[in-house]
């Protein structure tokens, strides 16, 4: 006669302050299975010990439940005694625990002061980075100085045409819209006293000292910051860079530089060109909607604006567009070796430039105040 093989099982015997749990059986999953909570019942041990008592045939249901009995003793700090089970059961759950243990969400309230201090050290790596990926651009530039035949100067002519050339329309469209919407905002309240005639005046002093460089900063990070990343970024995946590197190219002397002469050399042009658009959109509001005359817009401009206001659109020009190209090409070097890691470092590059052109800008408002210009 052959033997029915029983049904696991899980006997809860007391011993003292512990209780012993022994486990027999045929335990398989798709079989009915203990549960420890009802094993358990409406004890409290100070121990358990696990062991076997006609244990036969087993399979992962039996390592999920020993988990869940230790995962039980540790929320209640119990000791449990596993040593009596089967090598490989005891290494299962373990593996098992380790397993859950990765996959656990992290805590929903982590600790403030920790999460300063990382945001801190991290804050402080990343202005280090900066700061060193600068330093290394400056000794490279210095060595081009001494050695300027070693320019690649086809290289930035390309570049000056995609980040100069190229980005004139949307410069244009921006620059346009934003000299519309500086004369209507003004003319609101202008109109109340009767100073139309000064809406150039706070369209010309906006878009020179203001609007101008920091809306060309803000499309070029948006256009011309992210492809230097996007650039740099699949040239890294490729491993382009590192071949450079084995060949003892230096990356920053044959890649960055002449993106970085390259933005420099053409966002003031950039800039003047749409300061003069931005001026030429509150013309046309004032021609339109006001009723001044453009003659009489053109000479309220010139009589508002100065010498300073130039320089101080030119300076911010070379600052940006500085920022944006080693922003941009910073990303791309720090890129990860994948798709993903190249489509980060575009966005991280954008958000970077942005923030570095609003620090800027606002560290310019300080200095030009305190210096009367």
């Amino acid at each position: 006669m052959t033997a029915v093989p029983t049904h696991a099982r899980a006997e809860a015997v007391p011993a003292g302050d512990a209780l012993v749990v022994n486990l027999g059986g045929v335990w398989r999953i798709t079989q009915p299975l203990p549960v420890w909570r009802k094993v358990l019942g409406d004890r409290r041990p100070h121990a358990v010990r696990l062991g076997v008592d006609g244990l036969e045939r087993w399979d992962s249901s039996l390592v999920r439940f020993v988990r869940e009995v230790e995962g039980w003793c540790r929320a209640a700090g119990v000791s449990c005694d596993a040593t009596a089970l089967p090598e490989t059961v005891r290494r299962l759950a373990d593996q098992l625990a380790q397993a859950q243990e990765k996959r656990r969400p992290a805590s929903q309230a982590p600790n403030v002061l920790a999460g300063v201090g990382l945001a801190a050290t991290g804050l402080w790596w990343q202005t280090r980075e900066f700061a060193d990926f600068v330093g290394e651009c400056t000794l490279s530039a210095s060595g081009l100085l001494r050695h300027p035949g070693r320019f690649r100067w086809r290289d930035c002519l390309s570049e000056m045409q995609q980040c100069g050339a190229m980005a004139v329309p949307i410069v244009s469209l921006s620059s346009f819209l934003v000299g519309l919407t500086l004369a209507y905002t003004g003319a609101i309240i202008l109109r109340q006293f009767g100073g139309d005639i000064w809406v150039a005046d706070i369209v010309s002093l906006s878009t020179l000292r203001e609007m101008g460089a920091v809306m060309t900063g803000v499309v070029l990070a948006g256009r011309t910051g992210a492809a230097f990343a996007a650039q740099l970024g699949n040239m890294k995946a490729g491993e382009e860079i590192d071949a450079l590197e084995t060949l003892g190219i230096a990356p920053v002397e044959f890649l960055v530089l002449p993106r970085l002469l390259a933005l420099t050399l053409m966002t003031p042009l950039l800039v003047m060109y749409a300061n003069c658009l931005g001026i030429f959109g509150g013309m046309v509001v004032s021609a339109g909607v006001l009723d001044i005359p453009p003659n009489a817009y053109w000479i309220e401009t010139q009589t508002s604006i100065g010498l300073s206001d130039l320089s101080v659109s030119l300076i911010k020009s070379v600052v940006f567009g500085m920022l944006v190209a080693v922003a941009g090409c910073l990303r791309g070097l720090q890129a990860d070796r994948s798709a993903a890691g190249v489509g980060r470092a575009a966005t991280s590059a954008v958000v970077t430039s942005i923030l570095l052109i609003i620090v800027a800008d606002a560290v310019f408002a300080v200095l030009f105040n305190a210096l009367g210009i």
